[in-house]
């Protein structure tokens, strides 16, 4: 089988390679899977160049969550048929075939593309364990939401929607606010036509956001904490912009706002049965009509370079998928 690998630490658009290695064979407890789509994401780069906080030993083959029809099955696993088509964030490999734990493979949605099924793995649990758990989002509250049109910004305005929320969406350029748009956002904000926001969000608000998803940090986590109204809920997902910010806690309290962290990894760890939970709940609004991931054009397997090339240089929006 052909597999991209990285032998060595670095810039996966120019040091990944590609190798022929035996198919894997499932083992106890395991299936094996022909893959039909890979997702990637910006984290995947950051793996690669040995700067995210989880180090990765090469050789690996950076990918966040792969979906495909099983294959073959390991003995004492009688979860999954051949031929069924399962999503799984366990073994995940730019390749054309893995192996994975049946407890940690599910059925994926026959609503979707193989290619948005793996949305489903990262992006949309993330989403769900903020906005609706973390948050407890109500229909009809305002969603202010930052790098909207990324693979979990898209996820935010999806499920924001599909609760019945208003979304204010900000992001860079006209096409990444006609992503966000097309996605179901209310409103969008340019932010490098207005790098200082507060008074547009205000305004659209009708005096602030009753919460936040905020992904970037920075200066623009210091404008969207000046976004909040009373009561508010300001969710921390991640820094993609590289900086940790500090933020003035007399602010909080005279706004009477909550700063709320929200690492989904790390809460699927302490209770393992909250990823069925969640992935149940996002088949079901899929199946439904109500959520539909966003995709950047599929990359084909041979051009799997050239997405992490987009997805460094920030050209990507909504789910970056390698399809085979």
């Amino acid at each position: 089988m052909r597999t991209w690998q990285m032998h060595e630490l670095g810039d996966p658009w120019t040091d990944l390679q590609l190798d022929e290695a035996e198919a894997p064979t499932p083992g106890p407890g395991q299936i094996g899977i022909d893959v039909e789509a890979v997702g990637v994401a910006f984290p995947n780069v950051l793996m690669a160049q040995g700067k995210y906080q989880v180090k990765s030993t090469p050789p690996f083959s950076p990918a966040e969550s792969v979906v495909g029809r099983v294959s073959s099955l390991g003995d004492g696993v009688d979860s999954f048929s051949i031929g069924d088509r399962v999503m799984t964030g366990d073994g995940v490999a730019l390749a054309e075939h893995t192996v994975a734990s049946a407890k940690r493979a599910f059925l994926a949605p026959e609503s979707l593309t193989p290619g948005q099924s793996t949305a489903l793995l990262v992006n949309y649990p993330t989403t769900l364990f903020g906005l609706y758990e973390r948050a407890q989002l109500k229909e009809g509250e305002t969603v202010l939401i930052t790098a909207a049109a990324g693979g979990v910004g898209t996820a935010a305005i999806d499920l924001a929607k599909a609760r019945g929320a208003t979304v204010i969406a900000v992001a860079g350029g006209p096409e990444k606010l006609q992503v966000c748009k097309d996605v179901g956002a209310d409103f969008t904000v340019d932010y490098r036509a207005t790098p200082d926001f507060v008074d547009e969000v205000r305004e659209i608000s009708g005096g602030g956001v009753d919460v936040c998803y905020e992904v970037v940090g920075g200066d623009t986590f210091q404008h969207a904490r000046r976004c909040m109204g009373w009561d508010g809920r300001l969710l921390i997902i991640g820094f993609a912009g590289g900086t940790i910010p500090d933020s003035p806690m007399n602010h909080a309290l005279l706004k009477n706002y909550s700063i709320v962290g929200v690492h989904w990894g790390a809460s699927i760890q302490r209770d393992p049965s909250s990823l069925g939970r969640q992935l149940d709940e996002l088949t079901q609004l899929a199946d439904a009509g109500k959520i539909s991931p966003a995709m950047y054009p599929p990359f084909a397997f041979e051009d799997a370079k050239q997405a992490f090339d987009d997805l460094a240089h920030r050209k990507t929006t909504g789910k970056v998928v390698v399809e085979l």
